[in-house]
């Protein structure tokens, strides 16, 4: 396929999901019977055509793989002239891939896992706008564009989210998510401000030509500007209290957006800007840092939590502080990064459905300790589960064998006292990831059951949830059974995708050299041990993390309620290591000081002058209104009392 037939093709990859959206929310009830259907159905034509320009990009030499299509001009306004154009290159088209591929077979599994809720046509509307949104925030080929496909996913995800919004806790999860991603959006917002302000221009191709000549301190508030932005939508500290709440929504939103798309926005965002960062060394350090510290502080909350969803929440969280840290390294790790969002999209993504699959068997219980010996009940669910499980703790050769290790290597070959100890962290938050999620497997999967079952508590053609089950969080007697095709379907070719991605990607340096023509070739690494060495290392590692959770959860009884006389690191950990507070005492309650004594100035000051003023008038007229009274004998009085004294001044005045 030339260039130009695959420019005239992509406007219609993010226009085909955005059209079932229109159509679905325009249409309402009119089209429950099929809303689905045609959402699905669209959400694979976008695959299609994506897979058909990919295969078209690859039939061309590097030079001629990018792709733009100017669509119109969008701001032409004074000195700022923006088209709304699309731009497809190598990277992107990692992302439209990605995007598409993963996000149609969730569409598919939502089918089966979505069949009794009443609202089923505007759970795919919401699921198609967000395919819609993510799609321009990759294709645009300027940050304006990126900022309108960032607030779209904004918005799909606060309704999907909230979907079932009669339940408080989705309410407020959705509110949470909503307003702690504002807060890194002011970033992308100010930093779209500075681009204007010393470019004149918000286009990458404008952005990065000028870039050079900028000075430093320019560069470094924008690149911790857009590292702001980055840390809102990825869920990175310090704005990573939003990510648990969210599982508040149907388990297909947690396996789309917090695990194969709006959640690595962040991670595109930094690697697309890498030409600012590399010129920004402080705020490419402090890339580096929320990274590590991220990777760390969700690889400590995932060890502590019972509920399934939220394990995977905070496994989510660490797995983009890897990708994150790959990125901050520049081009010795923007390829990396990339590497492990591909592969973590689907190892990912099946562990959010198998835990959904879960779910869906067991009247959507979301405790580990109500589990316990499913793999015999739900044989696919434990098989596909099982592959994402040895994927994402990197256990050869699974996906995440590949590109996790690339990470640690890259952190290693960083340099100096700093290689070391980003290498240590990555290599720590690889042993905790083998903890957590083997302690997963076990609870869920391994030892008795811990589950009550009761006589009849199968309904006859039960192959989903009871109508409102989980959104009222009705609890009816358990009796796992295996899910329907529509949603094992997904999962069975997810889990292909969890064993073979790592190794087409990494082999011979094939998405490396894919990626070069946008992120650049890293330099060789100069490691402090061997590489071979280096792997064996990290497989010991792996193998101490499984063999502590199996000494812990898979030869000792698992209690139904967790023990209370634990250490301050597990309470710290079942308190999401004190996220909430501390965004409370350092951010909130301060705010709400400031707003209160703002209220107050208003009230008393701008509002009282304005009080007086009205008062002063009111008692004034009062008074002059006593002497128009009507009475011509009162006027002569007065014109009589006023001469007097016009009189007397003069004579006052003469006199003297």
């Amino acid at each position: 396929m030339s260039a130009e037939t695959t420019g005239h093709l992509l406007w219609l990859i993010p226009a085909l999901p955005a059209l079932g959206a229109a159509i679905l929310l325009l249409a309402g009830r009119r089209s429950d019977k099929w809303g689905h259907l045609l959402a699905t159905a669209l959400a694979l034509a976008a695959a299609v055509v994506g897979i058909v320009t990919w295969i078209g990009m690859i039939g061309r030499a590097d030079a001629d793989r990018a792709v733009h299509s100017t669509l119109y001009s969008w701001v032409p306004v004074g000195g700022l002239h923006v088209d709304f154009g699309l731009q497809l290159d190598q990277l992107s088209m990692c992302f439209v891939l990605l995007i598409t591929v993963v996000g149609s077979l969730i569409h598919i599994y939502s089918i089966g896992y979505m069949s009794h809720d009443p609202d089923r046509r505007r759970f795919f509307s919401y699921l198609n706008l967000f395919l819609a949104a993510m799609l321009v925030l990759v294709l645009s080929d300027n940050y304006l564009g990126l900022y309108l496909g960032w607030e779209g996913v904004g918005v799909a995800s606060y309704l999907l989210i909230g979907f079932w919004q009669h339940k408080p806790s989705a309410a407020t999860a959705a509110k949470k998510a909503f307003v702690v991603n504002r807060v890194g959006d002011m970033g992308l917002a100010i930093a779209l401000m500075i681009m204007f302000a010393t470019f004149g221009s918000v286009s990458f191709a404008g952005v990065f030509g000028s870039a050079g000549d900028a000075r430093q301190a320019t560069m470094t508030a924008l690149g911790f500007m857009l590292l702001l932005a980055a840390c809102g939508k990825s869920a990175q500290v310090p704005l990573q209290s939003w990510l648990g709440d969210a599982m508040e929504g149907p388990t297909p939103v947690s396996a789309l957006i917090h695990a194969a798309t709006m959640v690595t926005a962040g991670v595109y965002l930094i690697t697309r800007s890498g030409p600012i960062f590399d010129l920004a060394p402080a705020a490419q350090t402090g890339v580096v840092v929320v990274g590590a510290v991220t990777l760390l502080f969700g690889a400590i909350i995932g060890c502590a939590k019972d509920d399934i969803k939220k394990a995977l929440a905070a496994s989510t969280m660490s797995q983009i502080g890897y990708m994150v840290l790959a990125a901050g390294l520049g081009p010795a790790g923007y390829a990396f990064a990339i590497m492990h969002l591909l592969t973590h999209g689907f190892f990912k993504a099946g562990l959010f459905l198998g835990a959904g699959s879960v779910m869906h068997g067991m009247n959507d219980e979301t405790d580990m300790r109500r589990f316990g010996g499913l793999r015999t009940a739900m044989p696919i669910t434990f098989v596909t589960f099982g592959i994402g499980y040895l994927a994402i703790i990197g256990v050869p050769p699974f996906a995440g064998f590949y590109s996790k290790d690339h990470i640690i290597e890259a952190a290693f070959g960083a340099g100096g006292a700093r290689g070391w100890l980003l290498g240590l962290a990555a290599l720590l938050g690889a042993g905790i990831t083998a903890f957590y999620m083997t302690r997963v497997m076990l609870m869920t999967f391994f030892g008795e059951k811990r589950w009550a079952s009761a006589p009849g508590a199968e309904r006859a053609g039960h192959m989903s949830p009871a109508p409102g089950a989980e959104r009222a969080g009705h609890m009816s007697p358990a009796h796992p059974h295996e899910s329907g095709s529509t949603m094992t379907g997904p999962m069975i070719v997810i889990a292909v995708g969890s064993v073979a991605s790592g190794a087409l990607l990494a082999i011979g340096g094939t998405l490396s050299d894919w990626l070069a023509p946008v992120v650049g070739h890293g330099g060789e690494e100069s490691l402090p041990i061997p590489s071979l060495a280096l792997t064996v290392i990290i497989l010991v590692v792996v193998a101490v993390g499984v063999a502590v959770a199996w000494q812990r959860y898979g030869r000792a009884a698992i209690p139904e309620t967790a023990p209370t006389d634990v250490s301050g690191l597990t309470r710290a950990a079942r308190a999401d290591l004190y996220g909430d507070a501390i965004n409370e005492n350092l951010l909130m309650r301060p705010g709400q000081e400031v707003t209160a004594g703002l209220v107050a100035l208003e009230d008393n000051g701008l509002d009282g002058v304005g009080r007086g003023v009205g008062a002063t008038v009111t008692t004034s007229s009062t008074w002059i209104r006593r002497w128009q009274n009507g009475y011509v004998r009162s006027y002569a009085t007065s014109m009589l009392a006023g001469t007097v004294v016009v009189v007397v001044l003069i004579m006052a005045v003469n006199v003297l």
